[in-house]
């Protein structure tokens, strides 16, 4: 058995972000094909919507199964919306965010440089699920991103790592299981709480300067443990619980991303927070 697959196919059921199940490929570029307005690259940004949106998938997604719900949601609203395909591992197709996150961060900046040349537009918005809300702030604290970027929303991501509710503390006590995680899949490795990886990005401050951030999280999540931890510090910082908003909620962490309305809703007024509507229960309708 390749090495890469001793370790997803324990952790899959943990830490499955987003793909719940693959898609044929013929079948993902029909999902966004520029008929239905996604990954559109004629998309001219509006007066009213002046920034593209570029979607950062989860671990184990990809650009097309973690946004069936959001991007439709956003191009109705006139959003230019465009996904993108990162931290892959050679011989894995579908299940991408898997590859060193700082190599990820790289992609990303690549992708939005794409973006901001068919556009036109100065700047971008991001908007991700899990490591994809966690992952760009390695872009924007390091790799010039700040200057390209306006606001990063989060939903449920790990921010300060995850410990897998407790699991993660396990792993010394089985021989050789840390340096297979970090050899075979080291962007697992580098979302667990406390790694070199997430040590260096949360140095000296949680933000940049000249980015509005915004994180939303549910406290039923069961990925992202303890769910405050998803919660940053600094100025420019607007954390929300689901629960807060809608107490009924029972969204957990692959549901907030995929299907939740009041989620979306949120993720709405972020990017737009001149014409920002209260959110309720009710904007599950909306």
């Amino acid at each position: 058995m390749l090495p890469w697959k001793r370790v997803l196919r324990p952790l899959a059921a943990l830490l499955l972000t987003g793909a719940l199940v693959s898609v044929p490929a013929a079948a993902a570029q029909a999902a966004a094909a520029p008929s239905s307005g996604w990954n559109d690259y004629s998309c001219k940004p509006s007066a009213t919507h002046p920034r593209p949106v570029v979607l950062v998938h989860g671990t184990f997604g990809n650009s097309v199964d973690n946004w069936l719900g959001l991007a439709p949601y956003l191009t109705k609203r006139g959003y230019c919306v465009f996904s993108l395909d990162y931290g892959q591992l050679p011989g894995v197709p579908f299940f991408h965010g898997l590859g060193p996150i700082d190599k990820s961060a790289k992609q990303l900046d690549t992708f939005v440089d794409k973006v901001l040349a068919a556009t036109g537009a100065a700047e971008a918005d991001l908007v991700g699920h899990s490591q994809g809300g966690m992952m760009p702030r390695h872009y924007l604290k390091f790799l010039g991103g700040a200057a390209e970027v306006n606001a990063l929303v989060g939903i449920a991501p790990d921010n300060h790592g995850t410990t897998l509710s407790g699991l993660t503390a396990l792993l010394p006590f089985f021989p050789g299981a840390e340096h297979l995680l970090t050899t075979a899949t080291p962007g697992l490795a580098d979302q667990i709480a406390g790694s070199a990886f997430l040590n260096k990005l949360n140095e000296g401050g949680d933000t940049v300067p000249g980015v509005q951030y915004t994180v939303i999280a549910t406290k039923h999540d069961q990925v992202v443990t303890p769910y405050r931890s998803q919660f940053l510090t600094g100025p420019n910082v607007r954390n929300v619980l689901l629960q807060d908003l809608c107490p009924v909620d029972l969204s957990e962490h692959v549901a907030i991303g995929l299907l939740d309305r009041i989620a979306f809703h949120e993720v709405a007024n972020a990017l737009d927070p001149a014409r920002a509507r209260p959110t309720t229960c009710a904007s599950v309708f909306s």
